[in-house]
């Protein structure tokens, strides 16, 4: 389907300057003047006097401008955070396009969102014992390694970076980076925290930010910031805004700089100090070199004068003398004491022939073939009487052998299981019993039984 073409005389075209004036136009007559209540932000104060600042409430802000004549009027001085009420005229900022209002009056009315919602924090908080100077942990003299928890394109890790190489490059740095503001800032910075303590590569952290509204501080003032700086097992220095913002952060820091450049300062030795004072110990101690060694010379000095009155020229010369001494009275104690060994050997030597163990083989030689004589005639009468003992002892054993009496015709009754049968009534009828005789045995089953006091039995 064509577009219509309408002439181009019927054609009204705007330009950029007239649309925004003539929307400028309406907004002021449709509207006039109203009254509005929001949360002062983002407060601006250039040198022409005029106050640039947002009115904000939970969902929306808008841009505000309030002149020097209007402005000096007023009776206190507005703070960021602070909820006011003003009476302005809707407007629209002609060259940028930008809708605003032109504050006429402002008053206080009462404390805002924010403001409200971090005291309210901060008492809770300090309740719980968060922020006690008992659970501040010291910051190391001289750390190994330094973390930068800050957004890795922020002016804040520029400033802590050029502290850094000014004051002591030589420290390594390393940057968490994470977003500072905005849905992501809280997450981020309790991940970084997190991430930082289970690393352990640093000896402190930094959690820096530049300056910035209360809203664009607010990730600083989150409760889940706070426990994680409080739960992260290394130091924190906080660094956040400018001197005079005040976050939840700061309070649960184990300590507080004012600005990311003064926490910079703070964590990182001062070289040129570390070098100046290297210089004055290298004097001190190039002093106290100098101060041994001129006493170990007035010692030296001191010997050398004692050495010389004792003159070991003459020292050496009687040692040498007393030496010779000793030499000749060793040897004549050496040849006194071969003399007396070759006299102790002779005595041995007279002792050992008087006892010659030739003559006491040959005397125990007799005795030994004597002992064997009488040895083996024990040994045949001991043998001749143990067998007459055995040949007795089998003669008794087989007078009282059982198979010596089976032999005479008796039998031995026996069950099954071997136990022997002695009386008539410890069988029954039927019972099978096993006979032994002298020679072979019998298996027998009982017909009847008779007691020896029932002549014609008994049947069971």
């Amino acid at each position: 389907m064509s577009t219509p073409q309408v002439p181009a005389d019927d054609i009204h075209v705007f330009s950029v300057s007239e649309l925004n004036r003539t929307v400028r136009d309406l907004l002021e007559m449709g509207l006039g003047a109203i009254w509005i209540e929001g949360e002062l932000s983002n407060i601006a104060r250039p040198a022409s006097g005029h106050f640039y600042f947002s009115l904000k409430d939970r969902d929306a802000q808008v841009r505000c401008a309030m002149f020097r004549n209007r402005n000096r009027l007023l009776d206190f001085t507005p703070e960021a955070g602070e909820q006011v009420r003003a009476r302005a005229r809707v407007s629209v900022y002609e060259a940028r396009g930008d809708y605003q209002l032109i504050v006429e009056h402002l008053e206080p009315a009462g404390t805002g969102d924010l403001a409200r919602a971090f005291e309210a924090l901060k008492r809770r908080l300090a309740a719980e014992g968060l922020f006690d100077a008992a659970h501040k942990r010291a910051l190391p003299d001289f750390p190994r390694c330094i973390g930068v928890i800050t957004s890795a394109s922020g002016a804040a890790l520029r400033d802590v970076l050029h502290v850094h190489r000014r004051r002591f490059p030589a420290i390594p740095v390393v940057v968490y980076p994470t977003a500072v503001q905005g849905a992501a800032a809280v997450p981020g910075i309790v991940d970084m925290l997190a991430r930082a303590g289970r690393r352990s590569e640093c000896d402190v952290l930094l959690l820096v930010r530049g300056g910035g509204s209360l809203e664009d501080l607010q990730a600083f003032n989150e409760e889940a910031v706070a426990r994680a700086i409080v739960a992260c097992p290394i130091p924190v220095v906080s660094g956040i805004g400018h001197e005079i913002d005040v976050t939840i952060a700061d309070l649960a820091a184990d300590q507080r700089a004012p600005t990311p450049s003064a926490a910079a300062e703070l964590v990182t030795p001062d070289g040129e100090a570390l070098a100046r004072q290297t210089s004055r110990l290298r004097e001190r101690l190039l002093r106290s070199i100098e101060r041994r060694l001129t006493t170990a010379r007035e010692r030296l000095r001191g010997v050398t004068r004692r050495l010389d009155r004792q003159h070991p020229s003459r020292r050496l010369e009687q040692r040498g003398q007393r030496c010779d001494e000793l030499t000749e009275r060793l040897g004549r104690a050496g040849h006194l004491a071969i003399e007396r060994r070759r006299n102790r050997l002779t005595r041995a030597e007279e002792r050992l022939h008087a006892l010659s163990p030739q003559r006491r083989l040959a005397r125990l030689g007799d005795r030994h073939a004597r002992a064997c004589e009488r040895l083996t005639a024990a040994m045949a009468q001991r043998l001749r009487t143990a067998e007459s003992r055995l040949q007795a002892a089998v003669r008794a054993l087989h007078a009282v052998s059982p198979l010596a009496t089976l032999g005479r015709g008796y039998a031995l009754v026996r069950r099954p299981d071997g136990r022997p049968v002695t009386t008539a009534t410890a069988v029954k009828i039927d019972e099978p019993l096993d006979v032994l005789l002298a020679r072979g045995r019998l298996d027998v089953r009982v017909e009847a039984r008779h007691d020896d006091s029932d002549e014609e039995g008994e049947t069971s």
